[in-house]
């Protein structure tokens, strides 16, 4: 995988930008394209036109937008910076449902195009719900925006990509209609993160590490992913994801793949090294190998907060999961008999995710105690790093203790980590695909989600509840407690 974190300048390209008001633009989008253009990664000949319903002028427009991105970018914010990004920006009024706006919106993008030198390049960023897809889609087509055989043109889209295996592939029947696989890119978020970038370099560069990748030394891998916020008014789109659609199908199939895979050679891709894994991932009885549970109220974050089904929009007798948990095997000379247990959850006691090798532990007997299990841990949030976990004996006394060493991103470089979009809108932009899942990536972790989620249908016992900023369900203790084994604590 590319390393996105660097000094090339994409072609001029003129984006359209769809649902720019929402949250996501507001705090993720508008400020990463302020934070290239101020580190200089922007070409000359870009533009960016948003589409939304207010009654905006274009000056209007780029005055909202001046406010956003200065309570949001992660570079400092400067008057004279932005003041030279805000000739790049246009605005066209419009609703999804108004076929003439879009005619509105193809003018808008030639005009903008020909002021700024964008040379016909145009990138279609569809920050928006998974139902307009569809209506947005044929729109593009029907003005003649989107057109399969136009090599300047691409897109990018937003999770969910469906909501399950038959889903996704609607929505790349869709998709391929009108671009082909070249100029699609499906955003997710972590392949952004610098941490997560990082772990194909680490590994494979580095014989420290790479020694010890496989199943001869590493007992099993965890992979989690913690958040302490619950549905926070996104009860209408999770009351039909819940935690296996929102995460684990994405984020953590995504880790997975990124850990397990062999290096690419002779011109192959890391995508193809990917798709290797999800293919060879297999999940078995799954009463004793997965769990699930929503959380309840209790104190998180020092304050007291209402169960799931207590929020909002939320259905009162809800089974929708807010935690899951999953052990994957997978069927590789690498990593036989060596689990991949996968976890993420709402309102639990920290914020944090990480990937961790566990290791086995030494067959001869410790002179001063039983031996602890040593980690090599991935940090991915909110303090991105790599720490080794060992045992090491106590000063001046005949026992061992938890000692470790580590690399924090924070205190070995002066220049901070850009945001995980602007890596991600940096490398749409120049078209390097290797930060996005492609199609097959999608439909073979939706493949293993699908058959996660009907067994829980079918299973509503399952459902465990969990207090408010504990650790989740005892179901993900038992989990691991069948194989012999306990989750390190985060």
């Amino acid at each position: 995988m590319e390393n996105s974190y660097s000094n090339r300048i994409p072609e001029p390209c003129a984006v359209a930008l769809f649902g720019v008001t929402g949250h996501l633009s507001r705090h993720k989008i508008l400020p990463a394209f302020y934070d290239l253009f101020h580190r200089g990664l922007l070409p000359a000949g870009f533009a960016l036109v948003g589409f939304a319903r207010r009654e905006w002028s274009r000056e209007e427009f780029t005055e909202w937008a001046k406010g956003e991105i200065r309570e949001n970018c992660r570079t400092d914010f400067k008057e004279g910076v932005f003041s030279l990004l805000a000739p790049h920006f246009y605005f066209c009024r419009g609703s999804f449902d108004e076929e003439e706006r879009f005619e509105d919106l193809k003018r808008e993008m030639e005009k903008a195009s020909r002021e700024q030198g964008a040379g016909g390049r145009k990138m279609f960023y569809l920050s928006i719900p998974p139902a307009s897809f569809p209506k947005v889609i044929e729109r593009l087509k029907g003005c003649g925006l989107a057109d399969l055989n136009d090599p300047l043109q691409k897109v990018v889209i937003e999770k969910p990509f469906g909501w399950d295996l038959e889903s996704a592939k609607d929505l790349d029947s869709l998709l391929s209609s009108a671009f082909s696989p070249s100029q699609i890119f499906r955003v997710d978020h972590y392949l952004g993160k610098e941490m997560v970038q990082n772990l194909l370099p680490l590994r494979f560069e580095n014989p420290i590490f790479s020694a010890l990748w496989s199943s001869k030394y590493v007992d099993h891998v965890e992979i989690s992913m913690f958040e302490t916020a619950g549905v926070e008014g996104r009860a209408g789109y999770y009351e039909k994801a819940g935690a296996a659609r929102d995460v684990l199908q994405n984020h953590l199939m995504q880790l997975l793949a990124l850990t397990a895979m062999e290096r690419p050679e002779g011109g192959e891709s890391a995508r193809e090294k990917k798709i290797e894994v999800l293919k060879s991932c297999s999940i078995k009885d799954l009463k004793r190998t997965s769990a699930r549970g929503q959380y309840a109220s209790g104190f998180a974050e020092g304050r007291f907060v209402r169960g799931y089904r207590q929020e909002p929009g939320v259905d009162p007798l809800s089974l929708t999961d807010t935690f899951a948990a999953l052990k994957v095997e997978v069927a590789s000379p690498r990593w036989e008999g060596a689990p991949f247990y996968l976890r993420t959850g709402k309102r639990l006691d920290k914020r944090s995710a990480e990937v961790a090798l566990v290791f086995r532990r030494p067959e001869a007997a410790s002179p001063f105690a039983p031996a602890g299990q040593d980690s090599l841990v991935f940090k991915i949030q909110p303090d991105e790093g790599v720490w080794a976990e060992f045992e090491s004996k106590a000063p001046g006394r005949e026992i061992l203790r938890d000692a470790r060493m580590g690399f924090s991103y924070r205190s070995e470089f002066a220049e901070g980590s850009p945001e995980a979009y602007e890596n991600l809108v940096l490398d749409a932009m120049l078209g390097d695909g290797s930060l996005f899942p492609s199609e097959e990536e999608t439909e073979l972790a939706w493949k293993i989600t699908d058959e996660l989620e009907e067994f829980w249908s079918l299973e509503p016992s399952t459902l465990e509840f969990y207090e408010a900023g504990s650790c989740g369900p005892l179901g993900a203790a038992r989990l691991m407690e069948r194989d012999g084994r306990k989750w390190r604590k985060m």
